[in-house]
């Protein structure tokens, strides 16, 4: 993987990701078994993995809070070398399937990011679409724009609705 990241833009990825796959490590990012996640450390491990690899112009981070197996809290952050963007955080409390959770939140933010004007829009369109996947069963994610904007615009708890 440090050899094909050398010609991405974009590197999408998750704690462990970083670590295994590219070598970086922030100090401390919490205790991701107990679900607890320090924020400052996925902008610190994102500013790594640029000043690593100078071609990345943005790094988003999926965050995952396990409450239980079928309960997470869900959100996600991107940087871009200037600004650190962290979504909303949606509570998920019926989890039908986590399988294509990762694949989804990839695809909506490569949609967002040829849809909205600004990656902040990009990176809620992103969440909201792959918080709406662990409400599906199978790897496919059978909502549409319209859903995912919904839920985007939804009430401020966060909380999903199907």
């Amino acid at each position: 993987m440090t050899e094909l990241v050398k010609y991405v833009d974009t590197v999408i990825a998750n704690e462990e990701d970083f670590q295994k796959a590219l070598c970086l490590k922030a100090e401390s990012q919490g205790d991701v078994e107990e679900g607890e996640l320090n924020i400052e450390n996925y902008k610190a491990i994102a500013s790594l993995a640029m000043e690593t690899y100078p071609n990345i112009k943005r790094v988003a981070i999926t965050l995952r809070e396990s409450k239980s197996a079928n309960h997470n809290d869900w959100r996600a952050c991107l940087y871009n070398g200037k600004d650190f963007f962290l979504s909303r955080k949606y509570s998920i409390t019926d989890i039908v399937d986590r399988v294509g959770g990762g694949d989804s939140f990839g695809g909506g933010l490569i949609y967002g990011l040829n849809t909205y004007e600004n990656e902040k829009t990009a990176l809620e369109f992103a969440v909201a679409a792959s918080c709406l996947k662990h409400t599906i069963i199978g790897d496919y994610n059978r909502v549409n724009v319209a859903e995912v904007e919904s839920l985007m615009k939804g009430s401020g708890t966060g909380r999903v609705q199907r």
